[in-house]
């Protein structure tokens, strides 16, 4: 399933999925399958703001994905010809066949996006975390996400995002966890995304889009 993580601005919706992975010091412990995360670091795949990455890193496409296959590999092993048409399958996934030998500088914003989830794709994980992979991207990149993440849930991958906009809540998640510094609720978009609960997150009244497109309190 598709879960979205929202709540306001500094609600500790990015701080949960680092403190999931050990990215940030923090009590307590986050499980998958009966197990702590952090022992099944090779069974989860996480892409973080693309804010925080540095694209005048000189690399090109094809290896920036490749970097998401060496976790997978022996410690003297060098991706071959496997990794490589791997990498260029997932690349044609996202609709990105072509730019294999572009430097990541060159790429527009919703194109890195789609090869960060390319270099998710080749790390086959049960668990993928993502941290606003829809923020300051297009809207034809956005789609082409959102259509292939659905696929994998579909194939019985679990997709947690941080999230902000609200109007595309109902489209995109199956559930939701609703914070703001602590954990407001969770379960199904129906039961979390309520009138009460945003007023409860955000403070004021929060209108809520309805399925016809109009607006609800």
């Amino acid at each position: 399933q598709i879960v979205g993580i929202i709540g306001p601005n500094g609600a500790g919706k990015s701080t949960l999925i680092k403190a999931m992975i050990n990215l940030i010091s923090h009590k307590g412990q986050a499980f998958l399958n009966d197990q702590p995360i952090h022992k099944q670091l090779k069974n989860l795949s996480y892409v973080e703001q693309k804010s925080n990455i540095d694209t005048t890193f000189p690399i090109k496409v094809l290896d920036c994905v490749i970097l998401g296959i060496y976790p997978k590999l022996k410690p003297w092993q060098l991706p071959g010809k496997k990794e490589k048409e791997m990498a260029v399958k997932a690349l044609n996934k996202v609709d990105m066949l072509g730019y294999e030998n572009r430097q990541i500088g060159e790429l527009s914003g919703g194109q890195f996006q789609r090869v960060l989830i390319a270099r998710t794709l080749v790390q086959k994980t049960d668990l993928i975390l993502l941290d606003e992979p829809f923020v300051g991207i297009d809207i034809t990149s956005e789609n082409i996400i959102v259509d292939l993440l659905k696929e994998l849930a579909k194939f019985g991958k679990t997709i947690l995002i941080v999230h902000h906009d609200l109007s595309k809540v109902s489209k995109y998640f199956d559930s939701l966890i609703l914070l703001n510094k602590h954990l407001i609720d969770f379960g199904s978009v129906e039961n979390v995304f309520t009138g009460d609960n945003l007023a409860q997150a955000f403070g004021t009244n929060i209108l809520i889009p309805s399925e016809s497109g109009g607006k609800n309190d």
